[in-house]
């Protein structure tokens, strides 16, 4: 397959250093300077890092920048170029290498995980894509390119210990939400958007362009990149057990969005606001963020990405 102009000029990976020593990643990034790519990598080892990388990327004319990593990586990596002051055609493509725990992001939008077929993408043509902004009590803005989550299952991921869920994988996840399940308290908040304005309790929420986050929980099955809206899913407590075998019916006969639209609150729109008496935890592609109040705006076409041609996350994907 012959490379997009785009994919032709210098590329920039910027790598976990949890997978510095990936024989997988060596070879396939091996495989693109033999091409003749101009490869440069820079390896991350804390928060900033790729932030300061991205800046680097810029000042030496990239053309497409990979986040080389987990969800946590892409939304350091993407946020950093889009926090920027340039326009989106001014800015280097982005492109998604997944190497992380759970990898949601890449998984919604059909990115495999073999490192030469990920790499493959940089031939597609780019595609416009939204950036979540999230404006929090006081004053910060940051950005999320997959998904805003708020409920238990955002508790279990910030609970989670670094060190076991480098150990264990997904299943760290699990482990540490088994230990939390008396704590599963519902959570009361005033959500606000341009066609709803009220309190609500819920047990987990979900906002953004993608489509799961938390390991593999789906809470925006209809979510897409590209369509200038946020999908918004809440779902409530269950009133009676009877209402949970019911939705678990539904969700093996019609499939997951429908029982979602059955239990939950499903809603589309370009901005949302999310308040509470008490702080609370909001996680921003796994990165938890604590706030009494949340402003989550849709940036149109803020980026442009590498995808699939039949990505799920791409509305004219069959």
């Amino acid at each position: 397959m012959s490379l997009s102009p785009v994919a032709m000029g210098r590329l920039f990976v910027i790598l976990n250093g949890k997978s510095a020593t990936d024989t997988r990643v060596r070879e396939a990034l091996v495989a693109l300077r033999q091409s003749g790519r101009e490869v440069d990598v820079r390896v991350t080892w804390e928060t900033g890092d790729a932030t300061r990388q991205v800046a680097e990327a810029l000042a030496l004319g990239a053309v497409a920048v990979v986040a080389a990593g987990g969800d946590g990586t892409l939304n350091e990596v993407a946020g950093a170029l889009a926090a920027t002051d340039r326009l989106a055609d001014a800015l280097p493509a982005l492109a998604v290498l997944p190497l992380g725990t759970a990898n949601d992001f890449a998984r919604s939008a059909g990115i495999s995980a073999n490192p030469e077929e990920a790499l493959q993408l940089l031939s597609q043509p780019t595609r416009p894509m939204d950036m979540l902004r999230v404006k929090l009590a006081d004053g910060s803005t940051h950005w999320c390119a997959n998904l805003a989550t708020g409920g238990f299952g955002t508790r279990i991921t910030a609970e989670t210990d670094p060190e076991l869920k480098r150990r264990l994988g997904g299943l760290a996840y699990v482990l540490t939400g088994l230990g939390r399940m008396g704590q599963a308290e519902p959570m009361q908040l005033h959500l606000r958007g341009e066609n709803i304005d009220g309190m609500y309790q819920f047990i987990a929420l979900g906002i953004g362009n993608g489509r799961q986050a938390g390991g593999g929980q789906v809470l925006c099955p209809r979510g897409r990149v590209d369509d200038g809206l946020l999908d918004l899913t809440l779902i409530p407590p269950p009133e009676e057990a009877t209402e949970f075998w019911q939705t678990l019916r539904v969700a093996f006969s019609e499939g997951r969005a429908a029982a979602l639209e059955q239990m939950g609150l499903c809603l589309r729109g370009t901005w949302f606001e999310l308040s509470a008496a008490e702080a609370f935890h909001l996680n921003l592609d796994g990165e938890p963020k604590l706030s009494t109040h949340f402003r989550i705006d849709c940036i149109p076409a803020r980026l442009r990405v590498h995808l699939p041609p039949a990505s799920p996350l791409l509305s004219d994907a069959a």
